[in-house]
């Protein structure tokens, strides 16, 4: 059970779900359970929180842990330099954000020698505490007591420097003046931009262009532009600055430090001090702050919108029992083809040469080469990588498919990453024969087939569906990577005897080496017939078994609810329900034995004391044993022939397949050579803030043309119909 302050300070990350849910997911947590396993079979204890929400209860669990930890750490520091006052100790553990806990610790944090430092030590504190009280007549009078040239305190300007330093690190320090000018700075001030005298010289393609006078409130500025302003600036393209109207400040200060008092040589001398603090001490500490709040929270929704991205990408609809035919681009070194069987079994390989700057020979042979293998071993469907000569090769497939009398459909696939995952040590260990481009070729036509099962083998932020990727922290990136593909994993289930191990490690309570057990013990004894075999693998223990084995499914093994999503533990619940359907396992599929458990009541079953909602999971399994999520996703756009840009005109209506999602629209691959942007203000009739509620990775949209830029190579598209 989580403390009651813990739960407090985490309620501020959570909407919508209470403090038993929190110390519910937090107790099963510490009891070694995992996320999905949780989210899918423990849904009564927790109120139905799905992965998602159990995730944010972590996340915020351990930024309220280090919170806590910090204040901890802050407090013993304190109080071992003897400074420790019962109001202190309260200020630093009623502080909710780690900001305020770093803004009243400021004062007593350890330093290098800073010149105020000097002068407190050549003792001078009671003559700065003394100008605090403003008093009346000449300040220079009172400074020439503390003259001490032994203190290096030769004169009375080394004694009034010396309390200026001891004034401007105290008003630098005070944690009501810090927060009132970070608020200020929040919600007036702007972030402004500029070309660096040789900046135009370094973007020789413009990329930064919009940016070389650019301004924006800084409490509006999109993630999108703050990491581009980043990267702008990290490649000495721009100069950004955080700008403020400095009169509110000074004024601010002014009231807080001199007030009401009638001017005199104190006053003056210390409105001198607070303005050299904020130019020295606190201005650049804000605009360093502000920074750095603006790349988090462009850095944390970037990643959401990568884990949105790879999560609809991982879930895109299979194309199953299909022979396929994995192609390959590119120029000189030719086209890599592969086949691969309804089941991804690799069959045979090729090399064709049909681009320049192959010799004429081969070129003509390539389509002869192609059409052979096609036939050859029944290929129905194409699966070309969106890389280089992607497009010539798809005109190429769309020419030769004209001279076959069969129809056989091609789909431009994804590929990003497919090259990483090549020349890994887990492809080298399935393919040690063929060369790493063959072995692409596989992952591209696997990748039609299954998407899941064949990008869990890859770094997911390879796969190129997000925005700055490579400029975000590596550990958070990955930590959301995980969940994600976790989550995708595990909400589909893998068969036990089909699954690599790469797809088996992602399963809920399996490790690595679990995984590879897994395969080991297959490879060794044959299939799985059962889960319980599970109970033999090396080092799969009751607890791993518990998590796992609902996410594991047996098609045709001796125990047909094997192949849904029940648990073991619910299996007599099941059995249950069978009977009062008179349905027999075995008839588990049929029209009719759905037809039957649909008649089945919930309400009995929860009178016995079968919660509600796993008597309803139980119910929706046994209705639809092996069922696939992703069968509810959009198919690939399949095609048969291809455009090029030139045929683009505004108004043409198409269908595309929605490639990528930014915060500021959605690239659409409409089968020319360069995805199409559809800008947020494109999306709809009324205004969009979210791309992700109106489209997902993989969807099939219909688009019109807006507009075309040759010279430039962009497409406009919109999603509102101009007629």
């Amino acid at each position: 059970m989580a403390e009651a302050q813990t739960i407090h300070l985490m309620q501020h990350d959570l909407t919508g779900i209470s403090d038993r849910q929190i110390n519910t997911v937090l107790t099963l947590m510490q009891d070694g359970n995992t996320v999905p396993f949780i989210a899918r079979y423990r849904k009564e204890m927790t109120g139905s929180l799905d992965e998602v929400q159990i995730q944010a209860i972590e996340a915020a669990y351990s930024r309220v842990t280090t919170l806590q930890d910090r204040k901890a750490a802050i407090i013993k520091s304190i109080a071992e330099q003897g400074k420790l006052t019962p109001k202190l100790q309260q200020q630093v553990q009623a502080a909710d954000k780690l900001q305020t806990v770093e803004d009243i610790y400021l004062p007593f944090k350890q330093k290098r020698q800073t010149k105020a430092m000097a002068a407190k030590a050549a003792g001078l504190e009671p003559f700065a505490r003394w100008l605090l009280r403003l008093p009346n007549g000449a300040i220079e009078v009172q400074a020439r007591r503390y003259v001490a040239p032994a203190k290096d305190l030769k004169s009375v300007a080394d004694v009034l420097a010396g309390a200026h330093e001891i004034l401007a690190e105290t008003f630098s320090e005070v944690a009501s003046i810090r927060n009132w000018v970070r608020n200020h700075t929040w919600r007036n001030g702007q972030l402004k931009a500029s070309v660096k005298p040789k900046g135009k010289q370094l973007d020789e393609k413009g990329v930064y262009q919009q940016y070389y006078d650019f301004s924006a409130p800084v409490k509006k500025l999109s993630a999108t532009r703050t990491l581009a302003l980043n990267r702008g600036e990290k490649e000495k393209v721009l100069t950004v600055k955080v700008q403020v109207d400095t009169d509110a400040i000074m004024a601010f200060l002014h009231f807080k430090l001199i007030g009401q008092h009638p001017e005199n040589a104190a006053t003056a001398f210390v409105e001198d001090a607070y303005q050299d603090a904020y130019k020295r001490f606190i201005g650049p500490a804000i605009e360093r702050e502000v920074r750095n709040t603006l790349t988090a929270t462009a850095q944390t929704q970037s990643i959401k919108v990568f884990g949105q991205n790879l999560y609809q990408l991982l879930m895109q609809a299979p194309i199953k029992g299909k022979v396929v035919l994995g192609f390959d681009p590119a120029y000189r070194t030719g086209c890599k083809l592969a086949v691969v069987d309804e089941n991804g079994k690799f069959l045979a390989k090729a090399v064709i040469y049909p681009h320049k700057p192959a010799p004429e020979a081969k070129r003509q042979a390539a389509a002869q080469e192609f059409i052979t293998l096609l036939t050859q071993y029944h290929v129905e469907m194409i699966a070309i990588g969106n890389g280089t000569a992607s497009r010539e090769s798809e005109q190429f497939v769309a020419d030769t498919l004209k001279q076959l009398p069969q129809q056989i459909y091609y789909v431009i696939v994804n590929e990003a990453g497919a090259s990483v995952y090549s020349a890994s040590q887990a492809a080298r260990d399935e393919f040690p024969q063929l060369q790493v481009e063959q072995r692409s070729a596989i992952s591209i036509a696997r990748r039609l087939q299954d998407p899941l099962a064949e990008l869990v083998k890859i770094d997911p932020s390879a796969v190129g569906v997000g925005q700055y990727q490579h400029d975000l922290p590596a550990k958070a990136l990955a930590n959301e990577v995980d969940a994600v593909v976790e989550r995708a994993v595990n909400q589909v289930g893998v068969n036990l005897n089909t699954a690599s191990y790469q797809l088996l490690s992602r399963i809920s309570g399996l490790s690595k080496t679990i995984a590879q057990n897994i395969v080991q013990y297959r490879d060794e004894h044959g299939r799985y017939n059962s889960r319980t075999e599970l109970k033999k693998v090396a080092r799969l223990g009751p607890k791993a078994y518990e998590q796992s084995v609902g996410f594991l499914r047996i098609i045709g093994g001796k125990n047909p609810l094997d192949n849904t999503d029940i648990h073991p533990e619910s299996y007599p619940v099941a059995k249950q329900i069978l009977t009062a359907a008179a349905v027999t396992p075995a008839a588990l599929g049929s029209a009719q034995a759905k037809a039957k458990i649909a008649q089945v009541a919930v309400a009995p079953l929860v009178a016995a004391g079968v919660g509600q909602a796993t008597a309803a999971d139980i119910l929706a399994s046994l209705q639809n044993p092996g069922r696939d999520l992703r069968d509810n996703m959009p198919a690939p756009l399949l095609r048969q022939d291809v455009l090029t840009m030139a045929d683009l005109k505004p108004g043409m209506k198409l269908e595309g397949t929605v490639r990528n999602i930014v915060d500021f629209g959605a690239f659409v691959d409409i089968g020319v050579k360069h995805d199409g942007l559809v800008h947020v203000s494109k999306m709809g009739p009324r205004y969009v803030r979210d791309p992700t509620t109106v489209v997902a990775i993989g969807d099939i949209v219909t688009v019109w043309i807006d507009a075309v830029d040759m010279a430039r190579e962009r497409i406009q598209l919109t999603m509102v119909d101009p007629g």
